[in-house]
Parts: C-alpha cells; structure tokens; sequence
C-alpha cells in the first residue's frame, strides 16, 4: 500500500504528522510507502528528531506552498498549484500513491479532492462519514459532515448508500441500519427535501429504519445516519463544544472542596477511559466517501496518535478496497431506478394505448443536482 501524506496540514505540522507517520509504519508492515509531502527542509528535520531519516518506506516529496487554515479553500487549491495537499491528490491522480491523509483545512481537502480526483462513476456529490462514539462501542457514521451543504434527495440517498457500504467494509456491521435525520420520527415529519430523501432511502437497496431525531444520535439505535453537510457540520460542533464545555464544569465542580478532589482520583481510571472513547484521537480522520481514491480527513489539532490512526485508516480502506464495494452498492441503486423508470414508462404507455388519462407528475423543485457539467470545479 502507499499512502501520500499532508505533512504540512494541522496545527502542529510538520511535527506530529510527520511523527504520526513513523508510528503508522511501526503499526501496520504492509504499509510499502509513505509520501511526506511539504517543506523538505523542515520534513526531513523532523525525521531527523524521530531518528527515521533512513527509513527506506518514507519518501519526502517537496511542496512549496500551504493552504493554510484561514484562506478561502477553494481558491487556495485553485491558486496554489505546488500546495502540499494538491500534491498529494496528485500522487493518487498519478497513481503512485492509493490514499491521502490531510489533517488541516477541511474545505481544501475536499476542493482539492473533487477537483483532482473527480467522483467515482454514478456519484453526484462526495460526503464525510463521521464516526461518532456510541454506549454500544460501536460508532455511529454521520454522513455528510461538511462537503456539501446543499443537497437533492437522490445526494442525500446515495450518501445513505455510500455510509452503509462503508459501516459493513470497515466497521463490521453486517446489514447497516440507515437513519435520516429530521424534526420527528413519522413518516410525515420533516421539510420537502426529507420528505422526498424518506421515500427516495425506502426505495434504495439498503437497510432503510426511516426517520429519527437529534436525541439519536448518541443511543446507538442506527449505524449512519443521513443528513446534508450543513446540518451534519452544526451536529459535528455543537457535540464537540458540549463534550468541551462538560469536561470544564466537572473541573470545576471538583476542585470546588478536597472530598470530591478524593473521589475524583478514586475514579481516575474511569475518568480517562471516557476521555478515550469520546476522543476524536481514535479514528484519527474521517473517509471523504465518494471520490476517486481514498481520502481520509484528519482534525485540524490532530497529534501524533491521531495521525498515525488516520494513516491507519486510510491504509484498511485501501487493504478492503472499499471503493470497489461502494461502487457495487451505486450500482444497485442505479439499476433499481432504472427499472422503476422504465416500469413508469411503460404503464404510461399502456395507460396512454388504452386512452385512460395518465397522472401527470409534478415539476420537481430544481437543485443543486440539476446544474450542467460546467459548474463542475476547473482543474487545478
């Protein structure tokens, strides 16, 4: 397997990217390379200070330029031809390297991406699958985290499709539960565009449960759940933000008199056993599912053992080749839609031969979905 990495991507790069890299080689043996792509000069320092300088699985491959944190991602990607992270999904595009990991900035991850990967075929959009953490042990897949923030119903139900394939390739789940997202668990409840993704997920080849609420998400109830990036992103840091604002008053709370000081070193190990299972650290990053290679996502802060997880992730869904499933799965649902399409077809026809008056359907609401190929990002 070879892996590029965004040496240059997170707050601590090249530093703990660079370190996580050494720690994923160490980990898994059928790693073959690794790509640090960024400043040579200060990449192959850090090499220096974990004493891998000849290590013979890593390549350092120079890259003049950064999309930092604070620029507008696409135009940083479109601009900045020789950034670490265009590099990198150049590698793929090349086909030396068969993933990408890039902590950093999310929006250029996902620009860059889409511009120099493209999607995989019958793919309209690309999602984050997000895991979050669950009583059962077993995370939850949020999907879309943040790629698209508009989205038509068939996006939303093929992000269902892709999430599922995903939770059964490198989770483990046999027959994913799918869950979408909305204001009520009935049939009924939600906005149009839930309403129609509810129908569209009914019809898809997946394990569809219907709707469910924002209480959901941490019981466990379903394997992924299905909702646009603008409302999956609100989900993602707002849960973030508790989980921060609840370890501050428990502090608080604590240190307030030497009894509960006493009882809290009593429960040390329970302490940091939560603080493990809700940590971000164990995934290491998030698959950009959807695009034509592996891309996983790294937190802006990831530290050493993060990005040494995400590398470890990215190398799995290469090992399970889990494009080739999620490619299988779409084409399933193309196939349904294609015989729903041509059975309509034909009781129009029929309908029309025996001069019964057929319903006519009403004009969909145009989306994102409709706009013609040249919307499609320039290449970069």
């Amino acid at each position: 397997m070879r892996i590029a990495v965004d040496a240059m991507g997170g707050d601590f790069a090249p530093r703990t990217i660079v370190e996580g890299a050494v720690l994923a080689l160490k980990a898994d043996r059928e790693i073959d390379k690794l790509f640090l792509v960024g400043d040579e000069t200060a990449v192959r320092a850090e090499l220096a200070r974990c004493g891998a300088n000849a290590e013979s699985r890593i390549e350092v491959r120079h890259a003049s330029q950064v999309v930092e944190m604070g620029e507008k991602s696409a135009l940083g990607v479109r601009h900045k031809h020789d950034s670490s992270i265009n590099r990198s999904m150049d590698l793929v595009k090349s086909g030396e390297a068969q993933a990408v990991f890039a902590a950093g900035s999310t929006g250029a991850a996902v620009a860059s991406a889409t511009i120099k990967l493209r999607t995989l075929p019958g793919i309209r959009r690309p999602g984050i699958a997000v895991a979050m953490p669950t009583p059962a042990g077993k995370p939850v897949l949020v999907i879309d985290g943040g790629a698209t923030t508009d989205c038509s119903a068939e996006i939303l139900t093929q992000f269902g499709i892709m999430g599922a394939a995903y939770s059964r390739t490198i989770i483990g789940r046999e027959d994913p539960e799918v869950g979408l997202m909305s204001v009520g668990t009935e049939d009924a409840k939600g906005n149009s565009l839930s309403k129609e993704t509810f129908e569209h997920l009914q019809g898809a080849p997946l394990n569809f449960v219907g709707n469910i609420e924002g209480h959901d998400v941490f019981k466990g109830g379903v394997d992924v759940i299905v909702c646009d990036g603008f409302t999956g992103n609100v989900i993602l840091k707002t849960s973030e933000s508790l989980a921060k604002a609840v370890g501050t008053w428990l502090k608080t709370e604590i240190r307030r008199n030497p009894l509960r000081i006493l009882g809290a070193l009593l429960c040390g190990g329970a302490l940091k056993s939560l603080k493990r299972k809700t940590s971000a650290k164990q995934y290491g990053g998030a698959p950009l599912l959807g695009i034509n290679g592996i891309v996983i996502i790294g937190h802006g802060n990831s530290d050493a053992q993060a990005a040494k997880n995400g590398i470890l992730q990215a190398a799995r869904a290469v090992r399970e080749n889990l494009n080739r499933t999620i490619l299988a799965d779409i084409g399933k649902f193309h196939a349904v839609a294609a015989e729903k399409a041509a059975k309509a077809a034909a009781e129009a026809a029929a309908a029309l031969v025996a001069g019964t008056p057929y319903p006519a359907q009403e004009a969909a609401e145009p989306t994102d979905a409709d706009d013609s190929p040249d919307d499609s990002p320039e290449e970069a």
